[in-house]
């Protein structure tokens, strides 16, 4: 079975690419998903112990969490190594279990690939990217995002260009969804994985 990795900067179109996998039956494990099923799960009473006032109802309040962390990089490390070992033990289960099930490929979404050296436990790397420019305007559209933060989280994350070099496939998401769905279709060709067509098709 082909362990496929995806990463990208925030706001490249990471999350839609992985849905374009999974349109053509690759089964996908979202970190981010994962993630946020933990802080409502066994990882917020761990975060709460760390970051005292930071959940309610024994779930995680990002907002809250965010707020402690931004002028914080050692918090930072410190949520990561409460994070990180229950993220890869839930992804070990999905590779373990879609194994079983005799899946050909799986596409693990990892936001922070190479940040966690997570390029290591797979056979091949996806990045997602799009100009600068593209990527400013889509993630200050969203809500509640700032500048400060935006740049903030561009701070932790290998720069694109970078990403770009270390790629074995790159999914160029400037031209619009449906020349990025072409790329999916082109890498997953190359690799010589037998898909179903995609509902959207």
């Amino acid at each position: 079975m082909l362990l496929l990795g995806l990463t990208g900067s925030i706001g490249t179109g990471k999350s839609t690419t992985a849905k374009m996998f999974a349109a053509h039956g690759i089964p996908v494990n979202d970190a981010d998903q994962v993630v946020h099923a933990l802080y409502s799960g066994e990882a917020a009473p761990l975060i709460e112990a760390a970051f005292p006032g930071t959940t309610a109802n024994g779930t995680v309040d990002r907002s809250l969490l965010a707020k402690k962390l931004i002028d914080n990089p050692e918090g930072y490390k410190r949520l990561e190594a409460i994070v990180h070992p229950l993220v890869r033990a839930k992804e070990t289960e999905f590779v373990l279990a879609q194994r079983e099930a005799g899946a050909p490929a799986v596409l693990l979404d990892i936001p922070l690939l190479f940040e966690t050296g997570a390029e290591g436990r797979v056979d091949k790397v996806v990045v997602v990217t799009c100009s600068p420019e593209t990527q400013a305007e889509r993630v200050l559209a969203r809500p509640g995002m700032t500048e400060e933060k935006f740049k903030s989280i561009l701070a932790r994350q290998v720069p694109d260009a970078e990403k770009r070099k270390r790629a074995d496939f790159i999914v160029d998401t400037e031209s619009g969804m449906e020349a990025a769905r072409a790329q999916v279709r082109t890498i997953l060709t190359e690799l010589g994985i037998e898909t179903k067509e995609p509902d959207d098709a």
